[in-house]
Order: structure tokens, then sequence, then C-alpha cells
């Protein structure tokens, strides 16, 4: 079986996702360098700052890539459930003897580094929820199924809410894509979209306005079908839903959110300008990025970035450096990049013999989709600031090595795909 295991590896890798990690996680590199250029240390080397450091964590990243590669391709699914076992007890002991970062109790310190396992969760959700749904007893049209399946990613993310980290739990929803793979119905996803117009319109009006609103698209609705008791039942039903979310998102908005939560809420919205307070973060980054116009203006000749105008300009707002220095062009590019990762995953995880391997190809492909959007919404003011590093770009030792692990165990699982995994 090893020998196998090392012949399956060796000929079966994927290159193509390979090359496409190497090309981003070194485009990263050059643009923390570029985000907090100082004339006084040149060395992109100097392990004294930032990029000297995000070095030391591309090369740990590789090694720790090898060590996934050399692993037998049953150890993932075997052991899947002692992951995220391990994980979740570790998300719970972070929040009573963690560190607190920025409001976050979500750190873990060892010696003079900090470990988020947040992010390490990440893989092991992945392969808890591969574990389940390719087991041959599941019926994913079951409700218990999906219910479960729910739960499996639901857990970690309400634990990690408790630590303050609500970023690093909206990823987290990001599974629900692959319970659509897997036949999960398309009304729930119509649902979904209307929640979220229905939250958005609830802090944009007043809570009667709404309320009135929808009681005349419900009778309206109503009209427009065959009169039966059951449409009215329906209807009214449809309507006391939709009410009571309108009235918890007012109460949630109103009582339990903390001042500044409410007041970022309301500058994205537009119903405040607060451009030196809340809006800071954002006004500043959309300078960057809209004053790089067509083709930049040149590697480390950003003016934003480089007198830190921009705040976490190598962390959340790295793409604010690409934009600025690469222009439209240079961001084209690397959104390209991007894009054609995702259709790689989405390629090799719809060729796979293995449930597991296909439903854990879906789930990385979905965690790297939901941190693009968010993280490049948030930078030009299309999302909320809630703390999403961009896959392999962002500075940090906890993001990279978890999108490291995450991209590699499905490299290794690709690799022994002529295998059938359970």
């Amino acid at each position: 079986m090893a020998n196998r295991n090392k012949d399956a590896v060796l000929q079966n890798i994927d290159w193509m996702l390979v090359s496409l990690y190497l090309i981003l996680v070194v485009m990263g590199w050059f643009n923390i360098y570029a985000a907090v250029y100082n004339e006084e240390y040149k060395s992109i080397f100097d392990t004294s700052q930032s990029y000297g450091m995000q070095l030391v964590w591309i090369v740990t990243s590789l090694f720790i890539a090898f060590v996934i590669l050399v692993i037998d391709g049953e150890f993932f699914p075997k052991f899947a459930w002692v992951l995220y076992g391990a994980f979740i007890l570790l998300l719970i002991v972070v929040i009573f003897a963690g560190k607190e970062v920025k409001g976050s109790k979500s750190w873990i310190e060892l010696g003079a580094f900090r470990i988020q396992p947040a992010e390490f969760a990440k893989f092991a959700t992945n392969l808890a929820l591969a574990k389940y749904l390719s087991n041959i007893n599941i019926k994913f049209e079951q409700l218990s199924t999906k219910l479960i399946a729910a739960a499996i990613f639901a857990v970690p993310a309400l634990i990690i809410i408790a630590q303050n980290e609500t970023g690093s739990a909206l990823v987290y929803g990001s599974f629900i894509l692959v319970l659509y793979r897997e036949g999960l119905s398309g009304n729930i996803l119509i649902m979904g979209v209307a929640m979220v117009i229905l939250f958005i319109a609830a802090l944009l009006m007043q809570e009667w306005i709404l309320l009135t609103i929808l009681g005349v698209i419900t009778a309206g609705a109503f009209f427009f079908v065959r009169f039966k008791m059951r449409n009215l039942i329906i209807a009214a039903g449809l309507f006391v839903v939709a009410a009571a979310f309108v009235h918890s998102v007012d109460y949630t908005f109103t009582n339990i959110l903390e001042p500044h939560q409410k007041k970022r809420i309301n500058v994205l919205l537009g119903k405040e300008v607060d451009p030196k307070g809340a809006g800071y973060n954002v006004n500043q980054s959309m300078i960057a990025i809209g004053s790089g116009g067509i083709i930049g203006k040149g590697y480390l000749n950003g003016t934003q970035t480089k007198y830190n105008y921009v705040p976490e300009q190598s962390t959340d707002f790295i793409f604010c450096t690409v934009g600025e220095e690469w222009g439209f062009v240079g961001s084209l590019t690397v959104l390209g990049l991007f894009i054609l990762l995702l259709l790689r995953l989405i390629y090799l995880a719809e060729r796979q013999r293995s449930t597991f391997s296909r439903i854990y190809g879906y789930g990385l492909a979905s965690i790297i989709f939901i941190h693009l959007a968010i993280n490049i919404g948030m930078t030009i003011g299309l999302a909320p600031v809630v703390g999403i590093p961009l896959p392999f770009f962002s500075y940090g030792g906890s993001s990279l090595w978890s999108f490291t692990v995450l991209t590699f165990i499905f490299v290794r699982l690709d690799a022994y795909r002529f295998e059938i995994l359970r």
C-alpha cells in the first residue's frame, strides 16, 4: 500500500493547482513587501519586518505541504472525526485560556508566535462534513441528514462567535454551498436570498413601514393565485415568519450590537457618513484602489499604502496595494488567478471517484470563494469590515498555514483518486 501511495503521488499530483498556489503565495509576499515598504529596511529577507516573517511562513508552509503529500491517502477519511473533535475542544479551550487580540479572544501564544485555531478548524470541519456525507448509509434527501450536516459546521461557527471573532465564523457558512452540490433544494437558496434582502430592508426602513409593504405584497400575491384555504394559510404563515424576522433584526440592532458595530453598519448602508471614524478604513481603501487607475503607480510607488493611510494594509486590506500599484489591469489579473483556481478546484472535485474527496474539494472551493468575496468586497465598500484575510496573499502564519493544509490535503486526495476513500 505504501509503495502504491508513493507512486500515485508522484504520477498524479495536479501541478496546475500547485502552480496556482505558488504563484498566489509569491505574489502575496511581494505585495506585503510593497505594503509596508520602508527605505530603511530594503531587504525583502529581513525577518525583523513582516515581509521577512512572511517568507518564514512560506518556507514552513512548503514543508507542511510536503508532509501532507507523503501521508497515506487513507489517513484523512480515517481520522476525520478525531481531527474535528480535537479542534472543537481546542476552540472551547481558547475561550478560557486564549490571548485577547483586538477584542477577540481567539489566539494561542506559543512562545513568540501566535496561532489562531479558528483558521485551522476549517480543514477539520471540511473533513468531518465530507466523512459524514460520504457514508454509504447516508441519504441526503432525509431531513435528519441535512440537519446533522448543518450542525457539523454550525458548532465551530457558534464557538468562534463566542470568541468574538465574527469574521472567521462567517466563513463556516460557505459549507452551505457544498450542500447544494449534494442535492439541497434551490428553494432554500431562494429563501436565503430573500432573508438577506429582508435583513437589509429592515436596517434601512422603519419596522412599521416595512411590515406594511410586506402585508401589501402578501395580499397581492394571494389574490393572483387560486383562492384556496391552503394558499391563505401559507400566505399568512409566510407573513408571520417575515414579520418575526424583521422584528428580530430591529431588536438585535437596537439592543444587542455594540455602538461601534452599529456605526459600521450604518456607514456601510449609507445612513451615516463618517470618513474619519467608522468609515475611515473603507474610505482610504477605495482612495488607494481608485488612485491606481488603469495600470497603477508602479511597484513600490504606492503612496496611500506606503505612508500608512490604509490601516491593516498588509493583512485584511492587502488588495489595496494591488489596486494602487498594479491598477485595474493588475487587480483583474489577481482576480483572474483566483477564478482560475476556483474553476480548477471544481474541475478536480468533479473528477473524483470518491464521494469523500469530491465533497472535500467543493468545501475547499467554497471556503476560498467566501474569503475572496468578503475580503475584496470590504476593500471596495460592498461588505462590512469583518477582518477576513485574502487567501495566500494576506500576511500571517495562521492564515497561510491553514490554506496550505486545506489545499494540499485536496492535492493529496486527488493524487489518490483511483482509490475509493470512505
